[in-house]
């Protein structure tokens, strides 16, 4: 039935007049079609009897006067495990090129926990990845950020910490692709094909050469996904959003094109809710957990930036991956300085790993510093202390280097997980001159290297 017609068209922007005695809701989805097409609008708000809408993909082809229908009460995708191993875009539609016998359907606006069932106290999430669990160990519905431009690693360690948190815990993940590029999504998909990761994941796209729309609500899917997995089979989910910002982005886009007036620095009004209605879906609760690692995109390099503000003050840490580690040949290329986690905590990680973060940060610290006396002076020139901590240090460094189970393919070193007691262990006997008379080398990309030495 006609619920009302077009009466003005812009890119981001299609209003309606509504017939007289129609029921239209805020995000009911609506639809024209025109030779065949279909043609599908989002509403955003109502004024009497006009609606306005925003639309899913181009609207070229439309015209003022086209009759307009209902289709739902707001957008849906698979909520079953009928998702899993599948690609979806923004609008729960597969792209995948594959078939989808449907089991079930559900809003991806659904109601979020309720406070009485969401658990803060949750156990730590242990990855096996050695600089993560012991510098930024990561509690089960923490947001993490993740923080790295191009040829950093990331890709590889999204990988690895997918293969690791199944592999432990028969757990599934969620990527969600928040204006990425078609090129980067494909390469994604053939990635995780190719490593066997497909099958233990859902996928959502909105691609960087969509419309605002799309971009902004690829977001709300993936959270639906991800909510199936923590809700309906209980398990302890990762969800990476890459790239958070561009969510933002994407809102303040759809505002200025609704002549919404911004804040001073161009972002609505309601960017402060936006991100918050989709942080607060990241929780854990008694049955399962959503532990979300978000990238985010600093605009010209300023951290200051209102948005990349108001998404870190729903963050639990970060995980900083640094080109400068990445030059030297250091993979995970991880910044042990700027990465941060709210579990560096006596209560939560015990006395003797906090104690030993502690020292290990007292001991890199020194060696940056002496690294730059070394190349004025020599190493000659130092104490006996302050070379201690320099090969000290220097071992550390390349202790927390993995083999990646995801890329022994490539480096024909067999993948390894390592428990959190045998890193407790290693940077121990490093710190206290048990390997003093070992070759730095013998660090580089090894598993727990007490065991190694005992296994050799």
């Amino acid at each position: 039935m006609n619920i009302g017609k077009i009466i003005s068209i812009s890119e981001l922007n299609i209003r309606i007049l509504l017939d007289e005695d129609v029921k239209v809701e805020i995000k009911d989805i609506l639809k024209t079609t025109v030779d065949g097409k279909d043609y599908r609008f989002e509403v955003v708000s109502i004024d009497e009897e006009v609606a306005t809408t925003i639309p899913f993909d181009s609207v070229i082809g439309l015209r003022r006067g086209l009759d307009v229908v209902r289709v739902s009460d707001s957008l849906k995708i698979e909520y079953s495990d009928a998702a899993i191993g599948r690609v979806f875009n923004s609008y729960g539609e597969l792209i995948d090129h594959g078939e989808l016998q449907s089991i079930k359907e559900r809003g991806v606006y659904d109601k979020e926990l309720g406070l009485d069932e969401i658990d803060i106290n949750g156990d730590i999430l242990w990855t096996g990845i050695k600089v993560i669990d012991f510098f930024a160990p990561i509690q089960k519905g923490f947001k993490m950020g993740l923080l790295g431009g191009a040829g950093v690693g990331k890709t590889v360690l999204i990988k690895e910490l997918i293969n690791n948190v199944y592999m432990t815990l028969k757990s599934n993940a969620v990527f969600v692709g928040v204006g990425e590029r078609s090129r980067e999504g494909k390469e994604l998909y053939d990635e995780m094909k190719e490593s066997d990761l497909l099958d233990k994941m859902c996928i959502v796209f909105g691609q960087m050469g969509e419309n605002s729309t799309a971009r902004s609500k690829a977001i709300y899917s993936g959270l639906t996904l991800a909510e199936y997995l923590r809700d309906e089979k209980q398990q302890d989910v990762l969800l990476f959003v890459d790239n958070i910002y561009r969510f933002v982005q994407a809102k303040s886009e759809i505002s200025n094109e609704l002549k919404n007036v911004p804040v001073e620095n161009g972002y609505p009004t309601t960017m402060v809710s936006d991100v918050s209605d989709a942080e607060e879906r990241i929780n854990s609760t008694d049955h399962g957990s959503i532990t979300s690692f978000q990238a985010i995109y600093i605009p010209a390099d300023d951290i200051t930036d209102e948005a990349v503000q108001t998404i870190l003050t729903h963050t639990d840490g970060q995980l900083v991956l640094d080109r400068k580690v990445a030059e030297k040949g250091l993979y995970p290329a991880v910044n042990v300085f700027k990465t941060t986690s709210k579990s560096i905590d006596v209560e939560k990680i015990g006395q003797k790993h906090y104690d030993l973060v502690e020292e290990a940060l007292r001991y890199l610290t020194r060696y940056e510093e002496l690294e730059e006396i070394i190349a004025v002076l020599g190493i000659e020139e130092l104490s006996e202390e302050d070379k201690r901590i320099f090969y000290r240090s220097r071992k550390l460094r390349n202790y927390f280097t993995q083999p990646m189970f995801v890329a022994q393919n490539y480096t024909n070193i067999p993948g390894k997980f390592v428990k959190i007691e045998d890193v407790l262990i290693d940077v121990d006997n490093i710190l206290s001159g048990v390997y003093d008379k070992e070759d730095e080398t013998k660090f580089l990309f090894v598993g727990d290297y007490h065991a190694s030495i005992y296994n050799g």
